[in-house]
Formats: structure tokens, sequence, C-alpha cells
């Protein structure tokens, strides 16, 4: 892959981490797909990237990053899940049940639910958020180290500014500010793939040389 295409790509995959929010708003898990995709594309530019410039741990550090961010992410749907499980079987509705008449719901004696029983699947959610973060932030701190190499490579300030922007709010996602921080610096990183400058080489030049004379 040629810089042009790893420019190109990393740009659009980019663009499309940008809109996933509002297009899983609107769209629902198709949004989700989008932001499957852009994460590839970033992924294979990045590639390129590292391909053309020799340098390996552009790769590697943002691959890290996209892994825990995946890990930390089914953690917590999984902790998200377990919590949701364990309420309805302690409100006298199991899972089984459930999958086979959905509209069992509807029959759940919600006066059984006491302040323990909010504690102890309340502290499962949390426990997930807490592992969500700390996942977040480890993950942020590998795409700054690879945004911070592009930017040496390419010239290109603007990838160190995105990774800058992505620890300082995966850090501030525990106050939800950090959700904003993350997407002005996909703004940032969108623009940054799309200012590489292409070099065109230009073919040597040959300077005539004279013809002596003879008198």
């Amino acid at each position: 892959m040629n810089l042009e295409s790893s420019k190109n790509i990393g740009g659009v995959g980019a663009l499309l981490l940008l809109i996933t929010p509002l297009a899983s708003f609107f769209l629902s898990i198709f949004g989700s797909i989008i932001g499957l995709i852009g994460f590839i594309l970033v992924l294979i530019a990045v590639k390129g990237l590292a391909d053309y410039y020799n340098e390996g741990s552009i790769f590697s550090n943002t691959l890290y990053g996209i892994i825990l961010t995946i890990i930390g992410a089914v953690i917590v749907t999984a902790t998200f899940a377990i919590a949701a499980v364990g309420l309805l079987t302690d409100l006298g509705l199991d899972l089984a049940t459930l999958v086979s008449d959905p509209n069992a719901i509807n029959n759940l004696d919600f006066s059984a639910i006491n302040l323990d029983l909010l504690w102890v699947h309340g502290a499962t959610v949390l426990i997930g958020l807490v592992i969500l973060f700390a996942f977040i932030v480890i993950a942020a701190i590998f795409y700054r180290k690879s945004l911070t190499s592009l930017s040496q490579k390419t010239g290109v300030g603007l990838f160190g500014t995105a990774g800058l922007l992505m620890l300082i709010g995966a850090i501030l996602t525990i106050i939800l500010i950090g959700y904003a921080v993350l997407w002005i610096a996909l703004l940032i990183l969108t623009i940054a793939f799309f200012s590489i400058r292409i070099e065109q080489t230009q073919p040597p030049t040959t300077t005539p040389t004279a013809t002596p004379t003879t008198t």
C-alpha cells in the first residue's frame, strides 16, 4: 500500500469513527457497524503508514490499543448482562422463561426491589465500569504513542494533538465531558490523515553537454 492510499483510507476510517455516535443514535446497530468499519480502515491505514516509514511500533501500539478497547467493551457488556440477569432472577424471572415468553417481564413483582437488591447488582455494574475506565485509559496511552510516532514521521503535528486529546478524553470519561474531548480528538485525527503530504518524485533532469566546436 502506498502513502496516498494509506492517507485516504485512514481519513475515511477516522471520519466514520467521527460520525459513529450520531449514526448510532439514529441507526441503532448500523451505527455500531459503521464504527467497526472505521476501526478496521484506520488499522489498515496505520499498518500501511508503519510499513511506509519502516516503523513497526506505529502499528503495534495502535493494535494493542484496539485490542484493549475491545476487551474493555466485552467486560462491561458482560457485567451489565450479569447484573440484569441476576436482578431478574431475584425478582422471580429466570432467563429461560424470559427467552421463551418475552411478555413474562410484565408479570414481575417490582415491589420486591429494595436497596439491598439494587446495591448488590449495582455494584456489579460499577465494577464493570471501573474496569472499562482502566482499559480505556491504558488503550489511550498506546494510541498516543502511535500517533506521536506518526506525527514525527509525517511532519503533521495534528497527529500528536489527537493523541494527547485521546489520553485527556479517556481520563475525563469519568466525568462524561471526556466523551466530547474524544470526539474532538477524532475530528483532529480525520484532518491529520487528510493533511499528509504526498511527495511527488520528479524525474532526474539531465544537463545538456555542450558540443565542442571545431575551428
